[in-house]
């Protein structure tokens, strides 16, 4: 892994779910089936079908809730949020090295997701890292739009006075990461199929979060 130069950034933004913590966790595996929980209570159909429209909602809206509220569905954004993120963190443990990486980070570190302000609470943590972020933008604050929704970036990036040209996104969705390099971002694709991607919109790559940060430029040492 080539060492990534981000001299230039002051602003570091990462999303939370199989970016903060491995995939392999299974936390969203956990997530999901709570949502096909939810599906499918609120359409009666069996499990299988109430999946398949579940899949549908997240390829053609971005995440499943966004569908729910697009096809009228009636449900309260808020009370879905809870119920599936009602989880089992047990899977996740602190992760030394990454807080390491995260510390000698310079500036400002936001958590910039698609799930709830509370479930990321949770999260944070439980991995031990709260204390390293600044504050966490949530679906709530960018009106159940979610990424890569571009008027969500730009809502987060005005809210938080978020420079594009001095900022990193660090995110496990290839395409979330799109809108980011078209504000001027930087970008760092993370997890086990960095590597494959070809986008000509992902500046780096990498497999090992922890490895990356504690190995990149940095304009200095975070007191």
């Amino acid at each position: 892994m080539s060492v990534a130069d981000l001299t230039h950034i002051d602003t570091w933004l990462f999303d939370l779910d199989n970016t903060l913590y491995p995939v392999e966790s299974e936390v969203m595996t956990l997530v999901a089936g709570r949502m096909t929980d939810f599906m499918e209570k609120i359409t009666g159909l069996p499990r299988d079908q109430a999946r398949a429209i579940q899949k549908t909602y997240y390829e053609e809206h971005g995440t499943t809730l966004a569908g729910l509220m697009a096809n009228n569905h009636g449900v309260d954004p808020e009370d879905f949020l809870t119920s599936v993120h009602d989880i089992s963190l047990d899977a996740l443990t602190p992760d030394a090295r990454l807080i390491d990486g995260l510390q000698r980070l310079p500036g400002r570190r936001l958590v910039f997701t698609n799930g709830s302000a509370a479930h990321a609470v949770r999260v944070l943590e439980r991995m031990e890292m709260a204390h390293l972020f600044e504050d966490i933008f949530h679906i709530a604050a960018a009106d159940y739009i979610p990424k890569p929704a571009r008027a969500t970036f730009e809502k987060m990036a005005a809210l938080h006075g978020v420079s594009p040209a001095g900022a990193v996104f660090f995110e496990d969705s290839e395409k979330n990461l799109a809108p980011a390099a078209e504000l001027g971002m930087t970008t760092v694709l993370v997890g086990p199929h960095a590597a494959a991607s070809a986008a000509a919109f992902i500046h780096h790559r990498t497999n090992d979060l922890a490895a990356f940060l504690n190995s990149a430029r940095v304009k200095r040492t975070a007191a």
